[in-house]
């Protein structure tokens, strides 16, 4: 299949992946080839492209889609990304976009995907949604935020906050029985580091005064009868003054597959998202109208310079990356197209700028060089950035909400 060129010229664009060609060869070695999914007889994506159905961007707002978050390959720079879309700009890692009050509407957007030999190996649509900066001005929303580290960290949630608070937007409500901050009493949530799908539906331990939630059972558990039971319903009446929220984000998922192997990933997942349901269906049996937006598993750190300052050698960037990468694609397969029972993908891994939006610090190349470098140095906990990158997609897909009806 030829390439598609624009303004590209054809001995340019193929002396430069010539360059790359080494690395095509590592991404066919056994272990580091990105296996197929469920049904590989089905499947011509050689390097897994995953484009989320909707991309959602509001007027005066970045949104982007990072390439290397889409692919599941060792080394994106060892292949050529090629956007098509009347919109927004393609740059060398990114396609990028800050709407203007004349974008507003749907616009398509299509990824193509050549490896070092100029063949077209993966090709990709997604549709973008622009709504207006001043999308559900002065509705009420009540948020609740439920999460990990990601969410305890308190970040997201509290520059969901501040992006409602300027003109033109709703008057948001978050929920929550945690508060970090004791000069923001606004900023609330149910986000706590390490937590699983599991341990939020199942984990029950008596009420303590302590204070620590980390030490205390699960928000959501309660006893009935003497049992412990999953009851979302109850933990309305008594956090949530009885009111339900009108949103629901769920942003869960590394701590369940983090450790996972390629002999047991599937099964992993599968037994994750059996506990996903339990958390959706007690949601959806407190009321019907709640809108649960599930937050798309975001990558990891670009470096193993990161996994190796965060786990030493517990873990590798590849491993968590390909785990995370199944997840989403899981996820989507399981819960996407299912708009119209108020169940919602919020795609915050496209979003996220995983080489510069995570924790780094400059340090000596090695003990006896004077040369410093910069290394990421945490994994899976994005820097403050990185968290907002999280919030501006929350944002948006609420705001496209709020603007659709959904």
């Amino acid at each position: 299949m030829k390439l598609k060129m624009h303004h590209r010229t054809t001995s340019g664009l193929l002396a430069t992946l010539a360059a790359f060609g080494a690395g095509m060869w590592l991404a066919s070695r056994p272990g580091f080839s990105a296996s197929a999914p469920a049904k590989p007889e089905a499947n011509t994506n050689r390097c897994r492209l995953i484009l989320p159905q909707e991309i959602y961007a509001v007027v005066g707002q970045e949104a982007n889609l990072y390439f290397d978050n889409v692919v599941l390959v060792p080394n994106w720079r060892n292949f050529l990304f090629d956007v098509t879309c009347s919109k927004g700009m393609q740059q060398e890692e990114r396609w990028t976009f800050v709407p203007q009050a004349e974008d507003i509407g749907a616009h398509s957007l299509t990824l193509d995907v050549y490896d070092a030999e100029g063949q077209r190996i993966a090709s990709g649509k997604t549709t973008v949604r622009v709504v207006p900066a001043d999308a559900g001005q002065g509705r009420e929303v009540r948020l609740l935020c439920i999460g990990d580290s990601l969410t305890n960290a308190s970040i997201y949630p509290a520059e969901l906050l501040n992006l409602c608070k300027e003109a033109g937007n709703p008057r948001l409500t978050l929920l929550g029985t945690r508060q970090p901050y004791p000069d923001n009493p606004e900023c609330r949530h149910e986000g706590y580091g390490g937590w699983t799908y599991q341990r939020f539906v199942t984990h029950y331990a008596p009420p303590s005064d302590a204070g620590d939630r980390l030490k205390q059972g699960s928000p959501f558990m309660f006893l009935a009868d003497g049992k412990p039971r999953y009851d979302f319903a109850r933990y309305v009446r008594e956090h949530c003054d009885g009111k339900n929220p009108d949103i629901v984000t769920i942003a869960l998922g590394c701590n369940d597959i983090f450790n996972a192997t390629e002999e047991e990933i599937e099964t992993r997942i599968e037994t994750v998202l059996g506990y996903a349901d339990t958390m959706i269906a007690g949601i959806r049996a407190a009321g019907a109208d709640i809108r649960i937006g599930l937050v798309l598993l975001v990558p990891p750190a670009a470096s193993q310079d990161a996994f190796g300052a965060s786990y030493k050698c517990g873990q590798t960037r590849w491993q968590y990356r390909r785990n995370q990468h199944r997840m989403v694609e899981r996820m989507m397969e399981k819960y996407g197209g299912r708009e119209k029972e108020r169940l919602f993908l919020i795609p915050a891994y496209v979003n996220l700028d995983a080489a510069r939006n995570y924790p780094s610090a400059e340090v000596p190349a090695n003990a006896r060089s004077t040369v410093k470098i910069v290394r990421l140095n945490n994994g899976v906990h994005p820097a403050p950035a990185g968290y907002r990158q999280m919030a501006d997609s929350i944002y948006a897909w609420m705001k496209w909400l709020l603007a659709s009806g959904g």
